[in-house]
């Protein structure tokens, strides 16, 4: 597939799905802020949420819902923000929404800078990561 998005959202590219369903598809960043970093992709190809149809729209909230009551069981954040960044500032070209669990000694400016974070214990622990949201999502659901 030409666009990443739509190739993540379709497991054509090795991801972490947390949660899906036929309209979204929910992975982990491969590049996580925080633990149970979160992205929420629709499966068909749409690159701006102005574009989403109104099943995948309703799809999409229902999800991060469900996600952040998981975080918030799991990891116990200050707080959840969730964001979206369309047109150019977008990286994939395709409709994403991040859900990323906060804490209050973070700036979030951090999660806008070109610079890599310093997350490689968090990478090393993706496979864990994504089994306990599963879990807790099953729990949840």
């Amino acid at each position: 597939m030409k666009c990443l998005g739509c190739s993540l959202a379709n497991k054509f590219a090795p991801v972490n799905v947390v949660y899906e369903n036929d309209y979204i598809c929910c992975i982990l960043d491969h590049d996580p802020f925080n633990e149970g970093h979160v992205m929420i992709l629709p499966k068909k190809h749409v690159e701006d949420v102005d574009e989403l149809d109104v099943d995948t729209a309703n799809e999409v909230i229902q999800a991060s819902r469900l996600i952040s009551k998981a975080i918030k069981v799991l990891y116990k954040p200050d707080g959840i923000t969730i964001c979206q960044n369309g047109g150019v500032f977008s990286e994939l070209s395709h409709f994403h929404m991040h859900i990323v669990p906060r804490y209050k000694h973070q700036s979030f400016a951090d999660f806008y800078l070109e610079e890599p974070l310093k997350n490689e214990r968090l990478k090393s622990k993706l496979i864990d990561t994504r089994n306990e949201l599963v879990e807790a999502i099953k729990t949840i659901n």
